[in-house]
């Protein structure tokens, strides 16, 4: 699995379902796997027989073959409840792209076509998913739910984000309220995946920090996507000559050459999402830096694999 897709494919099938199958189709059989044993799933190993063990599960044809006692051993899913949060900020639909696709994705688009290969994940092991989205306040919030009906209306909230206006502007964002009062409508305890660029909240790491810590309050597990453009937003990588920046939230705007700034402001940018990350490590949040540059493969795969090897 190379990361990219063809682009006569995507022009063919138009389906976001059918392109987050061809981002987990590959790479991974599965986001988890139980540490409980029983009876009524799949087969996971066999290990010898101990005085005392039940004798309901030894393998009496390979005691036949080797004349010793093994248990057979199995896997059983996990009833895992997701809930994946999207900022739906106008900061979200950055950089601006004549026709972003999976391969050339904006932040929201990074954030759509992750959020589907997870939710497939998440079909194939039969868990329950539930999608969020915010801004100044909360624009969705769906119930969690495994059922083949439900994961099609994800799928087709998620393209909607795809297909919004390209100039879509004046949405701001709200995100220490907007996750405060997400994490009081998850009444069990679930997995939480969030994508944002955390734009509103720059120069607060304290504030950002503390609607992260409030699911892990209430038992969740968190894991938080970063997802900036670290060529243009923090690199600050344009040409050597006078730009007109414009806020895509309040619609501000200011005249500046990059060059003169470029070294200051990735040192801050680079300081406070280090301090994030030593937060969130501290208190158990994972924190994954989602360069949309990069593509899928580095960052999606390695998150996966680890959450394969938790369960």
């Amino acid at each position: 699995m190379t990361g990219k897709i063809e682009i006569g494919k995507i022009e063919k099938f138009q389906s976001l379902e059918f392109l987050a199958r061809q981002v987990v189709e590959g790479f991974i059989t599965g986001l988890h796997k139980s540490p409980f044993h029983g009876f009524s799933v799949e087969f996971a190993e066999h290990r010898l027989y101990n005085p005392g063990d039940t004798t309901r599960f030894i393998d009496w044809k390979l005691y036949g073959r080797t004349d010793k006692m093994f248990v057979k051993r199995f896997e059983e899913e996990t009833n895992l409840r997701c809930r994946i949060i999207i900022d739906n900020s106008s900061s979200m639909y950055f950089p601006k792209k004549d026709s972003p696709d999976i391969n050339n994705p904006n932040k929201i688009g990074f954030s759509a076509y992750a959020a589907a290969a997870i939710i497939n994940l998440m079909k194939k092991q039969r868990d329950a998913v539930g999608l969020s989205l915010f801004s100044e306040d909360i624009d969705e919030f769906t119930q969690e739910k495994s059922t083949p009906v439900h994961q099609k209306y994800l799928y087709s909230l998620l393209d909607n984000l795809l297909t919004q206006n390209k100039d879509f502007k004046g949405r701001q964002t709200n995100i220490s309220k907007s996750l405060h009062l997400i994490a009081e409508m998850i009444h069990k305890r679930s997995l939480v995946i969030i994508f944002s660029d955390l734009m509103d909240n720059s120069n607060s790491v304290d504030e950002v920090f503390s609607s992260l810590q409030h699911f892990r309050h209430y038992n969740h597990e968190l894991i938080f996507f970063h997802v900036y453009d670290k060529k243009l937003e923090e690199e600050l990588f344009f040409d050597d000559r006078p730009h007109k920046f414009i806020d895509l939230e309040t619609g501000e705007n200011i005249k500046l050459n990059p060059l003169d700034i470029r070294e200051k402001y990735f040192k801050l940018s680079s300081e406070f999402r280090e301090q994030l990350k030593i937060k969130c490590g501290k208190y158990g949040i994972d924190y994954v830096e989602a360069d949309i540059n990069k593509g899928f493969e580095p960052i999606l795969l390695p998150y996966l694999f680890k959450r394969g090897k938790l369960y």
